[in-house]
Protein backbone atom coordinates (compact mmCIF):
# COMPACT_ATOMS: atom_id res chain seq x y z
CA UNK A 1 0.00 0.00 0.00
CA UNK A 2 1.09 4.16 -0.58
CA UNK A 3 2.32 5.66 2.55
CA UNK A 4 -0.62 7.63 3.75
CA UNK A 5 0.69 10.81 3.43
CA UNK A 6 2.22 10.60 -0.12
CA UNK A 7 -0.19 12.59 -2.91
CA UNK A 8 -1.87 9.86 -5.10
CA UNK A 9 -0.73 11.73 -8.81
CA UNK A 10 2.51 10.61 -8.14
CA UNK A 11 2.64 8.32 -10.66
CA UNK A 12 2.76 10.85 -13.51
CA UNK A 13 -1.16 10.42 -14.11
CA UNK A 14 -1.97 13.60 -16.54
CA UNK A 15 -4.18 15.65 -13.84
CA UNK A 16 -5.00 19.14 -13.56
CA UNK A 17 -2.32 21.19 -12.26
CA UNK A 18 -4.98 22.15 -9.29
CA UNK A 19 -5.96 18.86 -8.72
CA UNK A 20 -6.30 17.81 -4.62
CA UNK A 21 -4.41 14.66 -5.87
CA UNK A 22 -1.46 16.81 -6.49
CA UNK A 23 -0.99 17.11 -2.77
CA UNK A 24 -3.26 14.61 -1.21
CA UNK A 25 -3.88 10.92 -0.71
CA UNK A 26 -5.82 8.88 -2.06
CA UNK A 27 -9.41 8.55 -0.15
CA UNK A 28 -8.66 12.37 1.21
CA UNK A 29 -10.29 13.64 -1.72
CA UNK A 30 -13.73 13.30 -3.42
CA UNK A 31 -13.79 12.76 -7.09
CA UNK A 32 -17.21 14.21 -9.05
CA UNK A 33 -18.07 12.76 -12.66
CA UNK A 34 -17.40 16.26 -13.89
CA UNK A 35 -17.57 19.93 -13.41
CA UNK A 36 -20.94 21.13 -11.30
CA UNK A 37 -22.55 23.60 -8.65
CA UNK A 38 -22.23 21.04 -5.66
CA UNK A 39 -18.12 21.47 -5.97
CA UNK A 40 -17.30 25.10 -7.18
CA UNK A 41 -14.14 26.40 -8.06
CA UNK A 42 -12.54 28.15 -5.03
CA UNK A 43 -9.97 30.52 -6.90
CA UNK A 44 -7.95 31.66 -3.73
CA UNK A 45 -7.05 27.77 -3.49
CA UNK A 46 -7.44 26.49 -6.88
CA UNK A 47 -9.59 23.94 -5.45
CA UNK A 48 -13.08 22.91 -6.13
CA UNK A 49 -15.16 22.07 -2.51
CA UNK A 50 -17.98 20.48 -1.31
CA UNK A 51 -20.40 22.59 0.57
CA UNK A 52 -18.51 20.47 3.55
CA UNK A 53 -14.93 21.55 2.28
CA UNK A 54 -13.90 18.80 0.82
CA UNK A 55 -11.57 18.92 -1.95
CA UNK A 56 -12.74 17.31 -4.78
CA UNK A 57 -11.26 16.05 -8.44
CA UNK A 58 -13.63 16.64 -11.19
CA UNK A 59 -11.82 14.79 -14.12
CA UNK A 60 -12.03 11.33 -12.96
CA UNK A 61 -10.30 9.77 -16.01
CA UNK A 62 -7.06 11.50 -15.44
CA UNK A 63 -7.08 11.06 -11.74
CA UNK A 64 -7.83 7.27 -12.00
CA UNK A 65 -10.63 7.15 -9.97
CA UNK A 66 -14.03 6.43 -10.54
CA UNK A 67 -16.06 8.92 -9.38
CA UNK A 68 -17.56 8.81 -5.53
CA UNK A 69 -17.30 10.64 -2.73
CA UNK A 70 -14.28 9.00 -1.18
CA UNK A 71 -13.88 11.34 1.44
CA UNK A 72 -17.05 12.25 2.14
CA UNK A 73 -18.23 9.27 2.90
CA UNK A 74 -14.90 7.74 4.11
CA UNK A 75 -15.47 4.87 1.29
CA UNK A 76 -12.43 2.54 0.30
CA UNK A 77 -10.22 2.89 -2.75
CA UNK A 78 -11.26 0.63 -5.66
CA UNK A 79 -7.93 -1.51 -4.85
CA UNK A 80 -8.63 -1.57 -1.32
CA UNK A 81 -12.41 -2.66 -1.21
CA UNK A 82 -12.83 -6.24 -0.15
CA UNK A 83 -13.18 -8.87 -2.88
CA UNK A 84 -15.63 -10.49 -4.17
CA UNK A 85 -16.45 -13.95 -2.42
CA UNK A 86 -18.02 -15.22 -5.99
CA UNK A 87 -15.44 -16.16 -8.69
CA UNK A 88 -17.68 -14.29 -11.31
CA UNK A 89 -17.50 -10.84 -9.96
CA UNK A 90 -13.84 -11.30 -9.70
CA UNK A 91 -12.96 -10.22 -13.31
CA UNK A 92 -15.43 -6.69 -12.74
CA UNK A 93 -13.32 -6.52 -9.48
CA UNK A 94 -10.19 -6.94 -10.72
CA UNK A 95 -10.54 -4.52 -13.77
CA UNK A 96 -11.83 -1.77 -11.01
CA UNK A 97 -8.95 -2.49 -8.62
CA UNK A 98 -6.08 -2.17 -11.43
CA UNK A 99 -7.33 0.62 -13.32
CA UNK A 100 -7.08 2.85 -10.03
CA UNK A 101 -4.30 1.04 -7.98
CA UNK A 102 -1.35 2.68 -7.17
CA UNK A 103 2.03 0.06 -8.81
CA UNK A 104 2.53 -1.31 -5.26
CA UNK A 105 -0.78 -2.23 -5.00
CA UNK A 106 -1.08 -4.43 -7.86
CA UNK A 107 0.84 -7.89 -7.07
CA UNK A 108 -1.81 -8.07 -4.51
CA UNK A 109 -4.78 -7.02 -6.01
CA UNK A 110 -3.76 -10.22 -8.90
CA UNK A 111 -2.71 -12.11 -5.37
CA UNK A 112 -6.36 -11.78 -4.04
CA UNK A 113 -7.73 -12.76 -7.11
CA UNK A 114 -6.00 -15.54 -7.64
CA UNK A 115 -6.85 -16.81 -4.55
CA UNK A 116 -10.79 -16.67 -4.61
CA UNK A 117 -10.47 -18.18 -8.41
CA UNK A 118 -8.63 -20.87 -7.46
CA UNK A 119 -10.59 -21.55 -4.48
CA UNK A 120 -13.61 -21.87 -6.79
CA UNK A 121 -11.96 -24.04 -9.65
CA UNK A 122 -8.58 -24.91 -9.03
CA UNK A 123 -8.10 -26.01 -12.67
CA UNK A 124 -8.87 -22.06 -13.58
CA UNK A 125 -6.40 -21.00 -15.96
CA UNK A 126 -5.54 -17.87 -14.16
CA UNK A 127 -4.08 -15.80 -17.00
CA UNK A 128 -7.09 -16.23 -19.14
CA UNK A 129 -9.47 -14.99 -16.76
CA UNK A 130 -6.81 -12.17 -15.98
CA UNK A 131 -6.42 -11.28 -19.80
CA UNK A 132 -10.16 -11.24 -20.33
CA UNK A 133 -11.08 -8.98 -17.38
CA UNK A 134 -8.14 -6.30 -18.31
CA UNK A 135 -8.50 -6.97 -22.16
Amino acid sequence: MAEQDEPFARDGRPVCGVCPSLQLPGGRFDVAARPSRDCPFDPETGHRFTAAGVPVCVHPDRVGLPAAPYATDSLSLPWETPPPVEAGEVPAWVRAALDAAPPEAVDDVIRQATDILLASDPATDITTVLRAALG
